[in-house]
């Protein structure tokens, strides 16, 4: 856009730097604790690994989610497009203090969680996604970034939307998650709901609840066989959704 100058200027064009753009469109980082790898055993008996996400999973992670798009069934399609997205926007810098949790058994990525960080108070839920139905990863993958925005960071409110209907029995429904006011407060992921958890809850009964669920809590304490089986990650090689 151009606008009439109201005074002589010395200088009608400048030349920017567009690094001085970057720095006003990327948001400052907060400073946020890394999660600690952490392990849990499935109910078939096989242990998950959940760790961050590295750099060197993103170009095969976005290979394997561009399959995943493209299932229209239980609102895969959607959800794909949306976290190819946000695991994108990680490289590029477009999302503001994400936190994102890769679930792997054995190398192979079957599961994933992420979130992002609003302020020192309210930390928001983006996705969940498995890809296996058998292994019964959603809980706890969900589980382990809740605990980290609860637990870790201490944020006062979590904030939750579900866009799949499997979603919201398991989180949202079974949990009890109360909603905001709505259409007045809207989740960032197309104005849906917000569920949230606040301290009280999460503390008082919806922790202890999902560790039931599970049948026994993460452990922070992971072994070197474990580490191990998980050096090397690896999409799965086929779509079982």
């Amino acid at each position: 856009m151009k606008v009439d100058l109201p005074t002589p200027v010395s200088t009608e064009e400048m030349k920017i730097d567009v690094r001085e753009i970057e720095a006003i469109l990327q948001a400052p980082p907060m400073n946020l604790p890394p999660w600690p790898d952490a392990q849990i055993t499935l109910k078939d008996g096989r242990i998950l690994y959940i760790r961050s996400i590295q750099e060197s999973d993103i170009k095969p992670a976005l290979g394997y989610l561009e399959k995943v798009m493209k299932v229209e069934k239980d609102f895969y399609d959607i959800v794909g497009v949306r976290v190819y997205g946000e695991i994108l926007a990680l490289i590029r810098h477009r999302l503001k203090d994400p936190f994102t949790l890769m679930g792997l058994v054995d190398g192979e990525w079957l599961g994933f969680a992420n979130g992002r960080v609003w302020d020192e108070n309210v930390a928001v839920s983006l996705h969940t996604l498995t890809f296996s139905r058998k292994a019964r990863l959603g809980w706890p993958m969900y589980y382990a970034k809740t605990y980290y925005a609860m637990e870790m960071l201490k944020v006062k409110e979590w904030w939750s939307t579900f866009e799949s209907y499997n979603g919201w029995r398991m989180a949202g429904l079974s949990m009890a998650q109360p909603t905001k006011p709505y259409p007045q407060m809207q989740h960032e992921l197309g104005g849906a709901k917000i569920f949230y958890l606040d301290q009280e809850n999460w503390q008082k009964r919806v922790k202890n609840y999902i560790k039931e669920v599970i049948g026994q809590d993460l452990s922070f304490d992971v072994s070197p066989e474990v580490k191990k089986a998980n050096a090397v990650f690896r999409v799965p090689e086929t779509i079982d959704l």
